[in-house]
């Protein structure tokens, strides 16, 4: 019975699991499409302003309005500022590089909060884990081989979205106890959208047709998906048995940037994606092992 019920319970967390993923690729599908036309900061605007509008929809579902009240505002205050980074810069990045590029680069954010949790929050990590962030790493510079002249600033420009992301999930480890999933979720949309009004400039602006309404307002209904969906399917089951399912974003990226945008990903592109997404995984499957002292198991970040 017990075996059956984890079953049942790891098929309805890849289900909100594939849901979340399925969400965030397509609403970096529609951010590539709209950033051909339209401004970033304008995008960011719309984007945030309408996914404010939905959190504040489904806050009755999520401990309603008075779980947003904090005693911790300084903390959300770093938070913002690492929201504004990560979302300008990796939306830079996907305008301005190939989708399953930017998609690569960001995915060096799990092997950086492994570094960062045992820098910041004194976590155990061990060599094999070490190693795995460094490989990870070598499958960077492999991607983008500094001191050829193809390192851009779009690539700079996701790596520092990485690290601001990785960042924020340091922090929401720090507040985990004391503040709701709603407090973690809301102020980091809230800011990029406040960015995006003080640097509005008319000049830039573009009266949205009906297509581009469809995909600022898909871009932020997805934003909204892929954290339900992300949320629920990690909350219930151990990480190790739903992580891999986030990479299937970067094979999905691949296809689409290919036939949407005729992008084909380079061989080193192909090679440093493999090492990243490997040493990623293994870094999962290892934290997890020392966790539950189960040695096929993979850390949650």
């Amino acid at each position: 019975m017990t075996s059956s019920i984890e079953h049942e319970n790891i098929l309805r967390a890849a289900a909100w699991m594939m849901f979340g993923v399925s969400s965030g690729l397509a609403l970096d599908l529609c951010a590539k499409e709209i950033l051909e036309t339209y401004s970033l900061n304008q995008f960011v605007l719309l984007r945030s302003a309408i996914a404010v509008a939905l959190l504040l929809a489904v806050a009755p579902r999520f401990g309603g309005y008075d779980a947003l009240r904090t005693q911790r505002i300084w903390w959300h205050v770093l938070r913002s500022f690492l929201a504004v980074g990560a979302m300008f810069g990796f939306f830079y990045g996907v305008a301005n590089m190939p989708l399953v590029n930017a998609l690569t680069l960001g995915y060096t954010a799990p092997l950086m909060v492994t570094a960062l949790a045992a820098v910041l929050l004194g976590e155990p990590v061990g060599w094999r884990r070490w190693t795995s962030v460094i490989i990870g790493f070598v499958g960077v510079l492999i991607m983008l081989r500094p001191g050829s002249g193809e390192l851009s600033f779009a690539a700079i420009a996701v790596l520092i979205a990485a690290f601001c992301y990785a960042c924020q999930a340091i922090t929401a480890r720090k507040l985990g106890d004391t503040e709701s999933t709603l407090s973690l979720s809301f102020y980091v949309v809230v800011a990029p959208m406040i960015v995006a009004v003080l640097f509005a400039d008319r000049g830039d602006w573009l009266t949205p047709d009906l297509t581009g309404w469809i995909l600022i307002v898909g871009a932020a209904v997805c934003s909204i998906g892929a954290w339900v969906g992300l949320v629920n399917g990690y909350r219930s089951v151990s990480p190790a048995a739903v992580a891999p399912l986030e990479y299937a974003a970067l094979v999905a990226g691949a296809i689409a940037g290919y036939l949407i945008w005729d992008e084909v990903p380079g061989g080193r592109v192909v090679l440093g994606a493999i090492i990243i997404v490997a040493s990623g995984l293994f870094v999962v499957y290892r934290g997890e092992a020392k966790k539950t002292g189960l040695s096929a198991r993979l850390p949650e970040s």
